[in-house]
């Protein structure tokens, strides 16, 4: 993207944002690649509107494109697939297991298996490394903060 082009991206963003119309000023956010809206981004995990999460952080990194990527993706699925958990909604924590987790699976298999073993548990937080899991909230928190 040119310099001028960026420039006019910039400011039509700040239009946008000055008269309210707050989709369109993420959906151009996240089209252009351009400006990485941390607060939008953190309300929306703060939410738990999981979907949107990745759709706009889809707009800046692919799963694959490096490392960091795949840890930031890797953990708002995992949170995802531990908050059905929590909630006792098993279909929907395999559903997120084998529909979002299971790519991690090529990377680090013996992880995969170990997400896989917390669905026989009555309370994932049995598990050593996830005894110390609080509420939704504060997890949430907890992941914004660390990663």
């Amino acid at each position: 993207m040119t310099s001028l082009s960026r420039e006019l991206v910039f400011l039509i963003l700040q239009f946008l944002d000055e008269e309210k119309f707050k989709e369109s000023v993420h959906k151009l956010e996240k089209e252009s690649g351009f400006f990485f809206n941390m607060k939008y981004f953190e309300e929306k995990v703060q939410a738990g509107e999981w979907e949107e999460v990745e759709k706009y952080l889809a707009g800046f990194t692919k799963v694959d494109d490096n490392r960091y990527s795949m840890k930031i993706f890797f953990e708002i699925r995992k949170q995802k697939y531990l908050e059905a958990l929590d909630r006792q909604d098993k279909p929907k924590a395999v559903e997120i297991l084998v529909g979002d987790l299971k790519v991690f699976s090529t990377f680090n298999e013996e992880l995969y298996k170990e997400i896989t073993q917390l669905l026989i548990l009555n309370n994932f937080r049995e598990n050593e490394q996830l005894s110390k899991y609080g509420d939704t909230k504060t997890a949430r928190s907890i992941m914004l903060i660390v990663h």
